[in-house]
Order: structure tokens, then sequence, then C-alpha cells
């Protein structure tokens, strides 16, 4: 199969039919709105389903019907739409229903802008209901990665019986670039415990209330422990020019890409800089971040956020490395240069008071 130019919220899509999903509820909002958009017209000519709900609220409840009833299913939307997701997708992961949601993130808060951003981590990355449940997230940095990393999504989904994030920014789903889609459609079966079909399958419905504290506590400690493996077997990164790093940058989504540049930038300049890309936001990489530390001597995390994914960056470090931080918001994305700048004034500033603290 040769590569397709295609925009990164229709490969999400395109994706997700060649994965086995056949069922799409959703509202659009921009900049996710290209995903509905190439779900109505999928959809259907795969013989699935698409229903344009009235909300988002009802979008997600519509996802927790499909998902109960052992289709491969899926919704989108963006910040303001995924907030009012939030009790559903806690009542998804509480049933053990597995689903993919994708989050093209945008200016916050409230409605905000349409433009790029990052402020959704701490809403998806934490689970935003109430709870002990988490989602599990992958964040995409280029149209390619917005189909592989879909696909991945539905494995994961139906691996852990959760709902998975797709978390991108806007930038990457409104790109377009060659993607090569897996020659893979395939229908799954209806699994075992889906409740589709005869009353006895329609037993196998797990309800999401547990009226006794001990059935809820141990209810919780199953989630927990499905949770413990995942971030043991489902860790996800990439290095880049870490060898021999002494700085290493920290980013996702749109910002990975910056920051690559920002790495060549820094080596020609004398800065030998690297770069630690998270594709799963959580299960977090922590234990590569701190392999990391033993060799930088510090990190910097640049994203578009006031700082979200940093303090994650900082929980994985317990004090192994100084992070500094940079970000840009309201839909402002950084260039390479303006980075590179702030890597030069903040680590010379650096440099500096460690020659002064040597010699005290």
């Amino acid at each position: 199969m040769g590569k397709e130019l295609t925009k990164g919220n229709e490969a999400i899509v395109k994706a997700a039919v060649l994965a086995g999903c056949r069922a799409f509820y959703g509202y659009p909002i921009t900049p996710a709105s290209e995903i509905a958009e190439a779900a109505a017209k999928y959809l259907p000519a795969a013989g699935g389903t698409f229903v344009q709900a009235e909300s988002e609220v009802a979008a997600i409840n519509m996802l927790y019907g499909g998902a109960a009833a052992g289709v491969r299913a899926m919704t989108a939307s963006s910040g303001p739409g995924i907030s009012l997701m939030q009790e559903g997708i806690s009542y998804i992961a509480g049933a053990e229903l597995p689903c993919v949601i994708a989050d093209i993130m945008r200016g916050g808060p409230g409605l905000g802008n349409i433009a790029p951003e990052q402020g959704d981590y701490n809403q998806v990355v934490k689970g935003g209901g109430h709870g002990n449940y988490r989602t599990l997230v992958v964040a995409p940095y280029s149209v390619q990665e917005m189909a592989d990393l879909t696909t991945l999504a539905f494995d994961l989904a139906d691996r852990y019986r959760n709902p998975v994030m797709v978390l991108a920014d806007g930038f990457i789903g409104q790109m377009m670039e060659p993607v090569e889609f897996a020659p893979r459609a395939v229908l799954p079966e209806a699994p075992g415990w889906s409740v589709r079909g005869t009353a006895e399958t329609r037993a196998n419905l797990v309800s999401s209330i547990h009226l006794e504290p001990d059935m809820l506590e141990r209810h919780v400690r199953k989630l927990e422990a499905k949770y413990r493996e995942a971030e043991r077997n489902e860790v996800r990164w990439e290095n880049w020019r870490t060898e021999d790093a002494e700085i290493v940058l920290v980013g996702y989504g749109i910002m990975g890409r910056v920051l690559k540049s920002v790495v060549e930038m820094a080596r020609a300049a004398g800065i030998r800089a690297g770069l630690l890309r998270p594709i799963t936001l959580y299960p977090f990489p922590a234990a590569q971040v701190r392999e990391l530390a033993r060799r930088a001597r510090a990190f910097a995390v640049v994203e578009l956020s006031t700082g979200q994914l940093v303090d994650d960056v900082r929980l994985a470090l317990e004090g192994r490395a100084p992070v500094e931080f940079f970000s840009r918001v309201g839909g402002n994305v950084p260039s390479a240069e303006e980075v590179l700048e702030f890597l030069e004034r903040t680590f010379s500033a650096r440099h500096a008071r460690e020659e002064v603290l040597a010699h005290v």
C-alpha cells in the first residue's frame, strides 16, 4: 500500500476503520471537527455506524453503550468537549469497557480559542473524572503517528478493557503529511464478555456502581493492578541524540518536532542537547527519564501550557537533576530559535552560578 497525503484528523479515522472500529459517536468542535466529518464518510462505507450526537455528554454515553456491545467504538473532541465527557469516561473506566477517545487540544480555559495548545494534559493524563481510575494516553507528533498510535490505542483498549486517549494538539490534527496505512482491514469478533446478542451475554454487563465498600475496594484494587501492569509493559518513548547529551529536552506533540530542530541548532552552537519524547503520556516513561539523568546535567521541558508535563518530569527525576521550563500559551507555538535562545540564556546563567559556587 502506497502513501496518501492525509490530514492528521482524517488519518485517525482511516486507521480506526482499518483497526476494526465500526461505531463513532461524536459532536463537531474545532480543531477536531474533521474527525467527525471523516467518520461520517468512512464508517457507513465500511458497514459501521456514525451518529452525530446532540452533545458531547450524549456522545460519551452512546460510546458507553457501543463498547458494552463489544463493538470497537470511538469518539473525538477538543478540550471543552472532553470536559463534558469526563463523567462518562469515569463510568466507562469503572465498567472496564474498551474504547478510544481522541482529544485534539485547543487553547483554554473555557472556550479559549481554536489555536493549538497542550493545556489538556492534566485533564486527560491524570483522569479528569472522579474516582481512582486512569486512561491510557498516547501522544502522536506526526500524521503517520496519528494513524499508527490510533491502531495501537484500539489494541491497548481491548487488552486492558479500558478507555485509551489519543492526545494531539491542533497543529498535529490540522497538518497534512504522507501516511502509509497498515493493510489491516480486520473486524474483530465480538468478545465473549460483550452484552450483544442473547439474554445470557447481556448478563455480562459490568456495572460501574458497587454499593458495598468492600466490594468497591476490591474492584478499585483490580483496576489498580491493571494500571500497574500497563506501567510495566506499555511505556513508549523516543530518544533523539541523547547518548552524550548534557541537556535533555522533553516535549511531545508539535513541540517534539520543534525540539528536534532545537537539538540540531544547539549542537551546532556547541551545546550537547538531546530529546526525550514521550509517546505514552500514561504510562509515563519515568524510568527512562531517570536513566538519562545518570549522564545529563539538566533537563528542559518545553510545552504549550503553563506547566503540566513538567510536573511528571520533576516527579520522575526525584531531584536527580535540575529541571528548567519554557512555554508559550494561548495558541502560540515557539520557534526553534526562541527555544534555543532560552537554552543559551538559562544554561549560561546556571553554569555561571555553578562556577561561583565551586569557588566559594
